[in-house]
């Protein structure tokens, strides 16, 4: 009866219920519980955190966040509270049936074969293209993602899709963590990836090209799924006016948001640049 106060009178939600008003006033005047204080309490830290996390962060991923100040509480009370509050996770778009088959690359061999856990940062990395659309156009994104984290490592973002895009995105990754030789780069057949400059290109660095069979995206899951995540908690909520603004928003997902803070479940829950920062304390 609490919550709907402001929206009906007292005596006709006590004739409905079937209660005394003399009853519900007595209640009314109880002191809360301790649980209920509690709640309270535990519900402004969970506001906090879904705030943080640009209102991304469902149950789980919040009850994370209140284990990291040292608060002892289970997922499903965080649920229950969430839910009261009508505080949810970012939902993404409906799942079309995808094309399971596909004719390997005659340019490279699908030698990644879908092992997308790396050992060691810098081993093997994962590059694909998305499109954003603004009312200029598209904009264009490509990203270079390390697999030992999940880092996105490299980006680059232009009008048009070519063989520059990716070239950027890649110079940018070898710029940021200069990797040894041998480094495996895992990409779709598009022709971004197999015209003869990016070919040159993985030559000169000393990196092992390797591509997905034709109109096979679970090759490329890794990749895939990191698109799925900036569409799904940024870019669906958003109208782009230029070019300019959706980039300006991509790099606040990618370089404030997504490397430094989202929590990852293949990280054991914490942030990619968390995850290798800890791996470097271990020796890796």
């Amino acid at each position: 009866m609490q919550a709907h106060l402001q929206e009906f009178r007292v005596v006709s939600m006590c004739r409905v219920l079937g209660v005394q008003r003399s009853g519900f006033y007595a209640w009314q005047r109880q002191p809360q519980s301790d649980r209920a204080r509690e709640d309270q309490r535990l519900l402004g830290l969970i506001k906090q955190a879904w705030l943080e996390s640009d209102s991304v962060y469902g149950y789980r991923k919040v009850k994370d966040d209140l284990r990291d100040l040292g608060e002892c509480c289970g997922k499903h009370r965080v649920a229950r509270l969430m839910r009261r509050e009508g505080l949810r996770a970012q939902v993404g778009y409906g799942r079309r049936p995808r094309h399971l088959g596909g004719k390997p690359s005659a340019v490279a061999p699908n030698l990644l074969d879908r092992q997308f856990d790396a050992a060691k940062p810098n081993t093997h990395w994962v590059t694909d293209i998305t499109y954003i659309r603004t009312h200029e156009g598209w904009l264009y994104l490509a990203t270079v993602v390390d697999l030992f984290s999940r880092q996105v490592v490299g980006w680059a973002t232009q009008g048009h899709m070519q063989t520059d895009l990716v070239l950027q995105a890649l110079l940018a990754a070898v710029w940021r963590r200069k990797p040894k030789p041998g480094l495996m780069l895992h990409s779709d057949q598009g022709s971004q990836f197999t015209g003869g400059d990016w070919q040159k290109f993985l030559k000169d660095h000393g990196i092992v090209c390797s591509m997905s069979r034709r109109g096979n995206c679970h090759d490329n899951a890794v990749a895939e799924s990191f698109f799925q995540l900036l569409k799904r908690e940024r870019i669906k909520r958003k109208i782009y006016l230029t070019r300019a603004a959706a980039r300006s928003d991509v790099f606040d997902y990618i370089e404030m948001f997504y490397n430094p803070k989202r929590r990852h479940g293949s990280n054991g829950g914490v942030s990619p640049v968390e995850f290798e920062r800890r791996a470097g304390q271990s020796g890796l």
